[in-house]
């Protein structure tokens, strides 16, 4: 990204792995966990599946394309409240997905739901499979470590060494699996620092470390969890609300490199990068923003909860 590099004083040389860019419609980060997610579920015997997220989730909607490219029944149960209209829950309907509405965004409710959407389908004869929020369990982050593997190959065909890779972090499951992803590919791997977009750090680290050590026990290495590295600067209000910085970092990148990044999650983390390059903690260094995808909530109103 060499304007943007430019239009932040030439202190840091960017680089961009582009999620975004991939075989389903919009795509994103989340294609890499349902690989494993739903072949796993197919390998069970499952021919449905449910899952959960916020109207907005890039996750949803990439688990309602590609389960039914695979022939699943995908039901998805999004938060509330309700709004009355949605891009990405169209997408979602239209790509063949149920949409089941949550009267709030309490998590508690919405796994309640999950629960009683599952018991009813296998009520019916259905064999469900239930998938994590954000597919983000040890099985879906797995698609992650190869990502890893896959940015190491590719850094090294441009004779690149990253100090730093920077992105959204709010299931953890990408963050995990590029810490241990990165460990397996390089002596030296290069920092993974994953701003923070959903939740608070005392809730998001915890689920960080144990994908980690999930992850590393399939790896057959050693958990790097003295690895994990979250920056709270980006969260403002709260999942879903922009603010000042995020928005100023998505015309930025616009504006220099013509790429448009989402305003629930990639462009909080790209505010996170910018203000990483402005502080100095990354001079002299090459640096690689992951963007993750998401690209409908462009479009979504982020003034209404839900």
């Amino acid at each position: 990204m060499p304007r943007l590099s430019e239009a932040l004083g030439g202190r840091v040389d960017l680089w961009i792995k582009r999620e975004d860019l991939g075989p389903l419609p919009f795509s994103g980060n989340k294609v890499r966990n349902l690989e494993f997610i739903l072949a796993a579920a197919i390998a069970d015997g499952a021919d449905s599946i449910v899952t959960a997220g916020r109207r907005w989730s890039n996750h949803c909607r990439l688990a309602a394309v590609a389960g039914t490219r695979l022939g699943l029944d995908v039901h998805l149960v999004l938060s509330g409240p309700g709004v009355e209209r949605s891009p990405n829950v169209a997408l979602i309907e239209l790509f063949g997905g149920t949409v089941h509405a949550a009267a709030t965004d309490e998590r508690s409710e919405r796994e309640a739901l999950v629960e009683r959407v599952a018991k009813d389908l296998r009520a019916h004869g259905r064999r469900v499979t239930v998938v994590p929020v954000g597919g983000s369990g040890a099985i879906g982050a797995w698609g992650q470590v190869l990502a890893a593997l896959e940015l190491a190959e590719q850094a090294s065909a441009h004779r690149l060494t990253p100090g730093a890779i920077v992105l959204p972090s709010a299931s953890g499951g990408t963050q995990a699996g590029l810490i241990v992803g990165s460990e397996l590919a390089s002596d030296r791997p290069p920092r993974i620092i994953g701003v923070i977009t959903a939740r608070p750090e005392p809730e998001l680290r915890p689920i960080v470390e144990r994908l980690v050590r999930e992850l590393a026990t399939l790896a057959g290495i050693d958990a790097p969890s003295d690895r994990i590295e979250l920056d709270g600067s980006q969260l403002g209000a709260g999942y879903g609300l922009t603010t000042e910085d995020s928005m100023a970092a998505a015309r930025l990148i616009a504006r220099t490199e013509g790429i448009l990044v989402d305003p629930v999650y990639t462009a909080k983390g790209l505010a996170g990068l910018v203000g990483l390059v402005r502080s100095g903690a990354l001079d002299g260094q090459a640096a690689v923003f992951w963007h993750g995808g998401g690209l409908p909530a462009i479009f979504e109103d982020l003034t209404t909860p839900g």
